[in-house]
C-alpha cells in the first residue's frame, strides 16, 4: 500500500530560511549528515519554480513592497520602538515562509519513468495553485529532488497578503500562513484533497492515517516553548532570591518581643518581606502545571513515536529518517530535563527558606506541611544543624 504525503513546515527566521535554501539548492560540496543524497545524481533534479539567487535575497525581492511600507511606518515611530525590516519579520509571531514537502512511499516511484514522475510533480504544483490558492509570485522556490532515495518536492512559499488593520482601518502587508492553512483540522482536509487530486490524475495512492493522539511539536516549536519556560523560571528565581535576601537583611535588625509561647512580634517591614517570599513561592508553584504539561506532551510523543511516524508515511525503506527523528526526540528530552532541574533547584531554595523559618519559630510547623502539600515530593528541605542562640535571627 502506497501513501500520498504532504507536510507543511513553518520557517520562523531568515537564518533558518537561508539554511533551508542551501539544502534545497544543493549549495554544499558534501552532505555527510544525509547519506541518502547522491550528488552525482543532482543533475537530474528539476526546478519547478526556479530561483537564480539565494533564498534570503529572493525573500527580500518578493517582499520589497512590504519592506517599503514598513520603512515608511518606522519613520513615524519613536526611536526606541524602531525595528529594521529583518528584525520585525524575525521577531514576529508569524512565519517568514512555509516549506511544503510532497512525496510518497518509496515503492510508489519504483519503475516510474522521468516523464511519469514529472507528471506527478506537476500535479503537486497544481494542488499548490488550485487547492491552496497560492499565486506564482508567492512561491520563492520549488524543486523536485531526484538525487535522494525517494523523489520529493520542496516548495517554499512566502504567504504575503494584504489584510485590514482594524486599528488604523487601512490595508497593510503581512505574512500569514493561516490565510492558506488555517489550523491542524484544515491541514487534514487539505491532505484529503491532495490524495483525491492525485487519484484523479491516475496516481493510485492511499491517504495516510488521520490525526494523532498527541500534538507533534517540531524542534523549533519545542525549543521556543521550553526557552520561554526557562526565562520564566529564571525571572521567578531572581525575584525569589531578591525577596529572601531582603527578608534576611531585615530580620537581622529585628528585635522581637515574645507575647506567648506560640507567637513572636516582628517589625511590619520584616513581616511584609516574609509575605513577599511566600507570594513569590506561590508564583513558582504556578509554573509546575506548565512544566508537567510540557513534559507529558514530550513523553507521549516518545511513547507513541512509531504511531507518529506511521501517520506521516511508511519509513521502512527510509531507516535513516527514523534514526534522525529519534535523535531529535532525545535532544528534546535532554533539553526539557534541564528545565525541570532548574525548577527543582528553585523549589529547593524555597524548601530551605521555609525550613529556616520553621526552625526559627517564625512560621508554625503546619506551614511546612502546607508547603509539602503544595509542592509534593519536590519539597525536600536540607536538614540543618541546630544553630546557637547567638546566630538566631529572632530568638
Amino acid at each position: 500500500m502506497n501513501y500520498a504525503i504532504f507536510r507543511s513546515e513553518p520557517i520562523y527566521t531568515l537564518n533558518d530560511l537561508a539554511q533551508i535554501g542551501s539544502h534545497n539548492k544543493r549549495e554544499k560540496k558534501a552532505y555527510n549528515s544525509n547519506p541518502n543524497i547522491d550528488l552525482s545524481k543532482t543533475k537530474d533534479n528539476v526546478e519547478l519554480v526556479p530561483l537564480d539567487m539565494k533564498y534570503v535575497k529572493g525573500f527580500y525581492e518578493l517582499t520589497k513592497e512590504y519592506k517599503q511600507e514598513h520603512d515608511e511606518r518606522m519613520k513615524n515611530e519613536r526611536e526606541d520602538r524602531r525595528k529594521t525590516f529583518r528584525q520585525m519579520v524575525d521577531k514576529s509571531k508569524s512565519v517568514v515562509a512555509d516549506e511544503m514537502i510532497f512525496t510518497a512511499t518509496h515503492d510508489f516511484f519504483k519503475d516510474k519513468s522521468k516523464d511519469e514522475i514529472q507528471k506527478w510533480a506537476d500535479t503537486c504544483m497544481l494542488f499548490v495553485y488550485e487547492e491552496l490558492g497560492y499565486k506564482k509570485n508567492q512561491i520563492l522556490h520549488a524543486t523536485l529532488h531526484m538525487d535522494e532515495k525517494t523523489p520529493h518536492i520542496h516548495c517554499v512559499v512566502v504567504p504575503l497578503v494584504k489584510k485590514l488593520d482594524k486599528r488604523t482601518m487601512t490595508e497593510r502587508f503581512t505574512i500569514s500562513k493561516k490565510q492558506y492553512i488555517h489550523d491542524r483540522e484544515h491541514l487534514s482536509e487539505l491532505q484529503d484533497k491532495y490524495c483525491n487530486l492525485l487519484n484523479e490524475f491516475g496516481f493510485a495512492l492511499e491517504r495516510g492515517q488521520k490525526h494523532s493522539d498527541v500534538e507533534h511539536l517540531n524542534m523549533k516549536e519545542f525549543k521556543k516553548a521550553t526557552q520561554e519556560l526557562n526565562k520564566e523560571l529564571t525571572k521567578r528565581e531572581d525575584k525569589l532570591e531578591s525577596a529572601i535576601n531582603s527578608y534576611e537583611e531585615k530580620i537581622k535588625t529585628n528585635k522581637p518581643i515574645f507575647f506567648d509561647k506560640e507567637s513572636v512580634k516582628v517589625k511590619k517591614d520584616t513581616f511584609d518581606s516574609m509575605n513577599k517570599v511566600i507570594e513569590e513561592s506561590k508564583k513558582v508553584k504556578d509554573l509546575k502545571p506548565k512544566l508537567e504539561k510540557t513534559y507529558k506532551s514530550m513523553k507521549e510523543q516518545i511513547d507513541n513515536y512509531s504511531n507518529i511516524q506511521q501517520e506521516n508515511y511508511d519509513l521502512k525503506d527510509d531507516k535513516w529518517k527514523l534514526e534522525l527523528e529519534n535523535t531529535n526526540l532525545k535532544v528534546r528530552v535532554n533539553y526539557l530535563e534541564k528545565t525541570i532541574n532548574t525548577f527543582k533547584n528553585l523549589i529547593q531554595k524555597v524548601s530551605d527558606f521555609f525550613y529556616h523559618l520553621v526552625a526559627d519559630g517564625l512560621v508554625p510547623k503546619s506551614k511546612e506541611e502546607e508547603m509539602e502539600e503544595m509542592f509534593g515530593p519536590l519539597y525536600t528541605p536540607h536538614k540543618k544543624q541546630e544553630k546557637s542562640r547567638d546566630d538566631d535571627y529572632c530568638l
